[in-house]
């Protein structure tokens, strides 16, 4: 099945939306250990991270899917399609999580750049 991932997060919280046969909406304040200590792209990676996890546990993501990874940061964009590195320890491993769910899941991820008008996960 093919889904579309939205996510957003700020200092504060994390949002993502799922789209297949229907749509899904979801937001969270972060943990105790995060709130108001992470910047906006840490929060994004960490809402990346749930939202494949929740996707999963709640059975709308499974085993072989194609997932498109809409992104609107142009840094978490470069980074997850490889053309640049980042040293953050906390983003990190946030990959190392996404790329484990994806090996194990057998999941096939195509990463797209949009522009923020057009995150249907962003919060205000």
């Amino acid at each position: 099945m093919k889904h579309i991932l939205y996510m957003d997060g700020n200092k504060e919280k994390i949002s993502w939306v799922i789209k297949s046969r229907e749509t899904v909406k979801q937001s969270r304040k972060h943990a105790e250990i995060y709130y108001n200590k992470v910047t906006t792209e840490q929060s994004k990676y960490i809402a990346l991270h749930v939202g494949l996890f929740w996707g999963i546990g709640t059975f709308i993501i499974k085993n072989e899917d194609k997932i498109s990874i809409m992104i609107d940061l142009k840094s978490m964009y470069n980074v997850l399609t490889g053309n640049i590195k980042n040293n953050d320890f906390l983003i990190k491993t946030r990959i190392n999580f996404i790329n484990h769910l994806l090996k194990l899941r057998k999941l096939d991820l195509k990463y797209i750049f949009i522009d923020q008008k057009e995150n249907l996960a962003k919060i205000t």
